[in-house]
């Protein structure tokens, strides 16, 4: 672009007028409310019953494994989800995705309603919503730019994330009322916002079947895999991300920071929860009035060393109200990252290829946030939970560092357009 052309950024009162993206947006918070809280309950509950028979150490081992079964259908299942988004009917596989959740979350509320929850039995649910998770990550990603114009895809991105982030808020803070009452109560609470979520996606009125490209279902997998391999600026972007939160993701265990470090219970646990989504809503906010123009790549990294350093601050904390500050920066710092990131990614990839793209994206992300569980669970199996916590921290500063210098067109990279 010359240095001439406009720089004109369209109002979000235009997304207002888009009635397909408004119910997009609206499944995007319902369904991410219902996540939160089901994420809440089964992080407490697994911790709870493995608290019966094993040490702390031990228990925060189990917590981590939720996050490797979580993982596994995601590494196995993504990328061919990726090309079935990019061939199929994205709105359709959207409501089979909240179909299977239904399922599993209902599975959910009569094992813990009849007293026949297990360890074991959580882990497999939790495997069974990674399954859903695999095809439900690209889709959404896919779908959200067929729903607006172009020129409103950046200010889009940021109303996305600001969907996700404040039901990251309410979420985790309803999930801990929701416990303290009744571990049933906050299953049966996410299976209606399931549905309300369905709801709003059958309602679509647009055309979400995507141009199919000629080739067969290897050749368009392999496809993506070379255009993010090529986009060095995607590359770079994504497994910046990838290999941070990998690292600094102890904020998987907050169901042992809240019981048996800062000693806080369910309600503390819930507020803990809250943290990294009121410093990620504060950057939304700030972002989708505002959006980046300029040094994108900068802002990237940057935000990436604040993680990193909010982190540590959080393992070292003894006082809730500062663990809760330390997580509400390090979630608007990752926000800050997460924008940049998307609004790159999306805009450089032609519609016909965003499903796969996004597939290589959610393999990423998923082994970010649920590897860097099971990542955080191993270390705190030998360093305790704060030890990991500040592990996490370091090692999430030391990559940004070393990817600043492998990733120079990252780094330089400018105007999000």
């Amino acid at each position: 672009m010359s240095d001439a052309a406009p720089d004109v950024v369209p109002s979000a009162r235009a997304l207002l007028r888009e009635r397909d993206y408004l119910l997009f947006w609206g499944s995007r918070w319902t369904g991410g409310l219902a996540a939160q809280i089901q994420s809440v309950a089964i992080g407490w509950q697994i911790y709870e019953l493995a608290r019966r028979t094993m040490s702390v150490a031990e228990a925060a081992f189990v917590v981590g494994m939720v996050g490797l079964v979580s993982f596994i259908p995601v590494f196995l299942l993504t990328l061919p989800a990726g090309e079935t988004v990019d061939r199929y009917d994205r709105r359709r596989i959207l409501l089979l995705c909240y179909a299977w959740e239904l399922v599993t979350v209902g599975i959910l509320v009569w094992a813990t309603a009849t007293g026949t929850a297990s360890v074991t039995m959580l882990l497999c649910v939790a495997a069974a919503f990674g399954a859903a998770r695999a095809f439900m990550g690209p889709t959404g990603t896919a779908l959200g730019p067929m729903l607006v114009p172009r020129e409103l895809l950046p200010r889009a991105i940021a109303w996305n994330s600001l969907a996700w982030q404040t039901a990251s808020i309410l979420g985790p803070a309803l999930g801990g009322l929701l416990l303290a009452r009744s571990t049933t109560l906050a299953y049966s609470t996410a299976l209606c916002l399931y549905a309300t979520a369905a709801v709003f996606i059958f309602l679509l009125r647009k055309n979400t079947q995507p141009v199919v490209n000629p080739g067969s279902r290897l050749a368009l997998v392999k496809e993506g895999l070379v255009y993010v391999w090529k986009q060095k600026i995607v590359l770079g972007a994504i497994s910046l991300d990838l290999f941070a939160v990998l690292l600094g993701g102890a904020t998987a265990l907050l169901p042992v920071f809240a019981r048996d470090v800062l000693h806080v219970g369910e309600e503390g646990f819930g507020l803990l929860r809250s943290g990294p989504a009121i410093g990620a809503t504060l950057v939304a906010l700030a972002l989708a009035a505002n959006p980046i123009r300029s040094k994108a790549g900068l802002f990237m990294f940057f935000g990436v060393a604040v993680f990193g350093a909010a982190t540590i601050v959080f393992g070292l904390s003894k006082s809730l109200w500062l663990s809760v500050t330390a997580l509400a920066v390090l979630g608007g710092a990752d926000m800050l990252s997460v924008y940049v990131r998307q609004t790159l990614v999306q805009l450089v990839t032609p519609d016909n290829m965003r499903g796969r793209v996004a597939a290589v994206s959610s393999v990423f992300i998923g082994a970010s946030n649920e590897l860097g569980e099971f990542e955080s669970g191993v270390v705190a199996r030998f360093l305790g939970p704060v030890g990991a916590a500040v592990f996490g921290g370091v090692g999430a500063l030391f990559v940004t560092a070393l990817w600043a210098k492998l990733f120079p067109a990252l780094r330089k990279a400018d105007r999000l357009e």
